[in-house]
Formats: structure tokens, sequence, C-alpha cells
């Protein structure tokens, strides 16, 4: 879980290192996201792509959808507001997916996540508050959209949980791919850039999935958001170190209000759980 927050840190690095446009940016990161996971599977399961899409059924293709689209909000988002804003403000999909788990599935919501939803959602407001420019404003609000498309698709993940990940997610980068392709400028690309965005598509994407993927079956749900969080503070950590690119006063406040909400949230979830009986 720890190397899948480390991989997925570098996306926001990479997305502001690349000289291309951010449809660019991700057409080519889906393409080469989707060739890493369909190899991936056809090596492991010896399944080509077709066989791989057709058994995750109609429910795996709406998540692929999902997966899509938040994949495109990502780096739409990234190109219009700062990448803390970016980092934090998706990461209020848990909670988005607890609400949408209680209105679509009935699933219980505690009177402590409601509590911590309600302070995610300050977070929110305090940061947002920050983006007076109107472009910075839409790309806090693509982060929310991702959030929030993200947690459809943990939804239905839960409504269907036979549905094998690894092909979702490479559908999901193909489809992201053809939407892109009808607004990007794919030859317009640099012989770095392209390395660039192979990395971001393999390395950042497509490793820091397949590590994900196989931390989750192993570590309980608290455990994994907890370790989770290592992406929303190394993201920022690396385009400042990089880049020099600071956070606002507001971002910095509203940030530690959701982090803070999520952390305390997250550990009294793992005391609960190793308390003895």
């Amino acid at each position: 879980m720890a190397g899948a927050s480390l991989c997925w840190s570098s996306g926001a690095l990479i997305a502001r290192l690349v000289a291309t446009d951010p449809w660019t940016t991700t057409l080519w990161r889906s393409v080469f996201s989707a060739a890493f996971l369909v190899t991936v599977v056809a090596l492991v399961e010896r399944r080509g792509p077709i066989a791989q899409w057709r058994a995750i059924g109609g429910p795996g293709l709406a998540i692929a959808a999902c997966m899509a689209a938040a994949s495109t909000c990502f780096i739409l988002s990234l190109s219009r507001t700062s990448v803390a804003n970016t980092l934090i403000l998706m990461s209020v999909g848990p909670w988005a997916a607890g609400l949408l788990g209680w209105l679509l599935l009935g699933e219980r919501v505690r009177p402590r996540t409601w509590l911590t939803m309600g302070l995610a959602v300050a977070g929110v407001v305090v940061m947002v508050s920050g983006s007076r420019a109107p472009g910075r404003l839409v790309g806090d609000a693509l982060a929310i959209a991702m959030a929030c498309v993200f947690a459809l698709a943990t939804v239905l993940v839960r409504r269907h949980p036979h549905i094998q990940m690894t092909p979702a997610a490479g559908l999901s980068a193909v489809v992201a791919a053809l939407v892109a392709l009808t607004m990007a400028t794919p030859l317009a690309v640099s012989p770095r850039d392209l390395a660039l965005l192979a990395l971001f598509g393999m390395a950042q994407f497509g490793v820091g999935f397949l590590l994900f993927m196989a931390g989750a079956r192993l570590l309980p749900a608290a455990e994994t958001s907890l370790i989770g969080m290592l992406e929303m503070v190394l993201g920022p950590l690396w385009v400042w170190l990089a880049l020099g690119e600071s956070v606002g006063v507001r971002s910095l406040v509203g940030g530690g209000v959701i982090v803070a909400a999520l952390a305390a949230h997250t550990v009294r979830d793992l005391l609960r759980r190793t308390r003895p009986a």
C-alpha cells in the first residue's frame, strides 16, 4: 500500500513536468497504462483484451466508465489548480462513497462518519473559497468531480464484488484515450515528454494500481485508508521540492481540516479493531 501511494504521488509532478496540453497528456498516459495492464493480465491469465473485457460484463463496463472519467478529471484538475488542492479535494472520495452507499445500497453510516463528512465538507469550503480565479475554481470543481465519480465506482464494486478490477482498469484507460483523442494533438509530443508520459501511464498508474490491489487484499480498509493518505502529503511535497509550487493559506487550513478528520476517523477504526474483546 505504501508502494502504491508512492507511485501515485508522482503523478502531479509528472503532469507538471510535461509540456503537453491536458488532453494530450490524458491520451498518452491512457495509452501506456492500457497497454501495460492488458499485457499484465494477458501474461498472468492467458486471455486477450477482448476476452478480458467480456468477462467483466455490464457492471464492469460501468466501473470502467467511472474510472475513465475520474482519470480524465484528475489531469484536467491539475492543469487548472494547485497540486495540493487537487490531491486533498479528491481525498473526500471515501466519504462520498459512504454517502452513495447509504443512498443506493442502504448501507448504514455511523454517526462519527457523518461528523467526519461534515468536517470534510467544511474543509472543502475553506479551500475552494481561496480559489477566486475562475480557472482555478474549475480545477477545484474537477477534483471534487473526480472524487464523486470514483466514489460511484467504489459503490459499484461493493455491489458487484466478483468483478476483476485489473481488466476494468485497462478498459477504463482505453475509454479515456478514445475520449481524449478527439481533443488531443498526439503527434505534438517531444521524445522527452513521451518518455515521461510512458512513466506516467505504466509506473505511476499501472504499477501503482497493481500494488494497491495486492495490498488491499491483505489489509483492513482502515489501514488501507491511512496509508493512502501518503499520496496527499507526498504529491504536493514532490512538486514543491522540484518546482517550488507553494500552497496558499486557505488550502493549508482547509486541507488540514480534511486530513485531520480523515486521520482521526481512520485511527479510531484501527483502535476499535485492535482493542481486545
